[in-house]
Parts: structure tokens; sequence; C-alpha cells
């Protein structure tokens, strides 16, 4: 049975908590936990993929385990400031045979008259790994392929569909999101987070097939650089990859987008191919309530839109919420940071 709820305007009056923060949007349901938004339009409507925050009391560490998310529900609306349906569960953890635990932030896309769900999950052996699920509804329910993609590792698959009908993912995440394990697409169970003046951990991208359920090729690293055209080193961690791959493209031009974890910004890098490189260019999202930060970017009827979440439901940082706000581009093509909540003085 679907779920109706209400959004709260967009941009309504903030409110104060009792960490005498104030938030600039409302979360989009308050039924149930949701993070790490994926947004499209598919028939005139959005529809957001999101992970399900649960309370499984999963002991906390450094690895995350403690989000350990069971299924996913995908949540809709038709505008902005109106309603939104919580469509209900579109795939469970129990139907999937490959993985082991921890249902990660998804993604979607619509191509072959067919809706693709792609999530990252840990198997049996506790490696992460991308699998894919379809649909005739872009609500699901979801039937999930039996194997993971070949190929495919780490968390965060996010799809793009270019102008000229590819695909791509890209994906990856540090830290918990094993993507320090990795070298050359090959494992190293013993991979470690790079020294600080050690490059950075490059976020991985990869040419779907036709099929959409497999890798055309090989996944890449893809470069963001600083304006000299240097590659970060993992100190500057205020600017280099952590996870939460986005691409939007906007006046001919390709918008990598990516949180930097530890220092908790969501920033943006572009260029002139899907591929990069992707040259810095600032910050579209200051810290937000709670540890993690990730974000989509999405059009609609004329005006971007961020969509992000945050932690003002609960205060727990396994306990997300999601939000929205508009996005505004500046007429030089750079993008207009947006502050989710501000620090107010304790009265």
């Amino acid at each position: 049975m679907k779920k109706t709820v209400w959004l709260a305007m967009l941009f309504a009056a903030p409110i104060a908590t009792t960490t005498a923060q104030k938030f600039a949007g409302q979360p989009l349901v308050d039924h149930i936990y949701t993070a790490d938004p994926s947004a499209h339009v598919f028939n005139g409507r959005i529809y957001i993929y999101p992970s399900h925050d649960v309370e499984s009391s999963t002991p906390e560490d450094d690895q995350g385990s403690h989000f350990d998310m069971k299924d996913y529900h995908i949540i809709s609306l038709d505008k902005i400031g109106g309603k939104v349906t919580d469509h209900g569960v579109a795939l469970d953890i129990k139907d999937i045979p490959w993985v082991g635990r921890q249902l990660w932030a998804p993604d979607a896309a619509y191509a072959n008259n067919t809706y693709y769900l792609y999530f990252p999950a840990k198997d049996k052996n506790d490696v992460f790994r991308i699998g894919v699920a379809t649909s005739k509804k872009p609500e699901g329910p979801f039937v999930v392929e039996r194997q993971p993609i070949a190929g495919s590792y780490s968390i965060d698959p996010a799809v793009f569909g270019d102008d000229d009908g590819s695909f791509y993912m890209y994906f990856g995440g540090i830290w918990g999101g094993q993507l320090q394990r990795w070298d050359n697409n090959t494992y190293n169970p013993d991979g470690q987070l790079h020294a600080p003046d050690e490059q950075a951990v490059m976020p991985r991208v990869v040419k779907l097939s036709k099929d959409m359920k497999s890798f055309a090729e090989e996944a890449k690293e893809v470069k963001l650089v600083d304006q000299d055209g240097k590659v970060f080193l993992e100190k500057q961690n205020d600017k280099r990859f952590f996870e939460a791959s986005w691409v939007h493209k906007y006046n001919g031009k390709y918008y990598f987008s990516y949180s930097t974890g530890d220092t908790h910004n969501i920033c943006y890098a572009v260029g002139d191919s899907p591929y990069g490189p992707f040259t810095y260019k600032g910050i579209i999202l200051n810290p937000v309530k709670g540890w993690t930060n990730h974000h989509s970017i999405v059009m609609f009827k004329g005006k971007w839109y961020l969509f992000y979440h945050d932690t003002q439901l609960s205060g727990k940082t396994h306990l997300r919420n999601v939000k929205v706000a508009e996005l505004r581009h500046n007429s030089d093509g750079t993008i207009q940071t947006i502050s989710a909540h501000q620090e107010e003085p304790v009265k």
C-alpha cells in the first residue's frame, strides 16, 4: 500500500533545535529515515532513490557498520513543495542472493523501456560490489540480477545519461567504502588509505553496455585537478574526493560533484568529457548537521535542484532525512554555494 505524506514547504521559516541550529529546509518525509538521495525526472515527476536508514543496534565503527540498511524505499513528488509519496519497499536484502549486508546509496536510470536500480552492498566475503535490478515502473518493485555487475566494486554508483544515448557509471568511496583497496581494478584486502603527501584516491568511471547490466570496458580513474592541472593530494581533504559522485551537464559542460567526507563539503569540478579530467571550481553545499554529506542534482520544470540529507530529525549520524534546495548557476557557469543550516547564538 502506498503511503502519502506532505512535504514541508521549501524555504519555509527555519526552526530552532536544542543544538541552536537553524535549517534552510525541512525533511521531505519523516515517517522513515532517508539519506543519499538520487533524484531523477521520469514521466514528468521527480523520483528519489535514497538509502533507507534504520536503527539496527549494530555497533558503531570507523568502517560504517552501523549504517546497516536492509531495503530501499522510493519516494516521488510532482512538484517542489507538493505532497510526497512513499511507494513502499522496492527491493529487500532478503531477495538479493549475493548480498551479505549493508544496502548503501543507490541510483537509477531509464533505458530500453526499463528502469534500472543500481546499488552497492557487501557480498558474502564482506567486499562491496555493485548490483542491478530492473522494473517496468520507476517506483518498482525491482527484480534483482542474481550476481553483482562483473568488474564492479566499492560504493555510491551514480549513472549519467549523455545526449548521445550513452550511459556512464561513476562510483567509489574511501574508508568504509573500500576504494583504497583497489589498484588498477585489482583487489588488495590489505590496501591502505593514502598518506597525507600521496596522491589522493580517485573516483572511477565506466561506460555501461547497451543492456545497462554490464560494463562495456574496464573502469578508469577520474582525474580531479586544481586550476594548475595538478591532482589533489590526500592532505588536501577539503577538496579531494571521498565519496558520493554525481554528474550533471550544463551548457555543454560536464559537472562532477562529490563529497569530501571527513571535511563534509559537497564540491564540484568541471570538464569537457564524461571521462574528465575535471577542474575544481568550488563548494556547492557547505557541511550539514551530521557526519555524512551526499547529494544529487536535477533539473525540473526549468529550475535546478539539489537534493541532500542531514540529521535534523534524529540528531544521529546513521539516521538521516532527505531535503531539497534550489541550485543556481551563475552566468559564468559557476554554482552558488548553499548553506543548509547555520549556527545561532544560544539564548
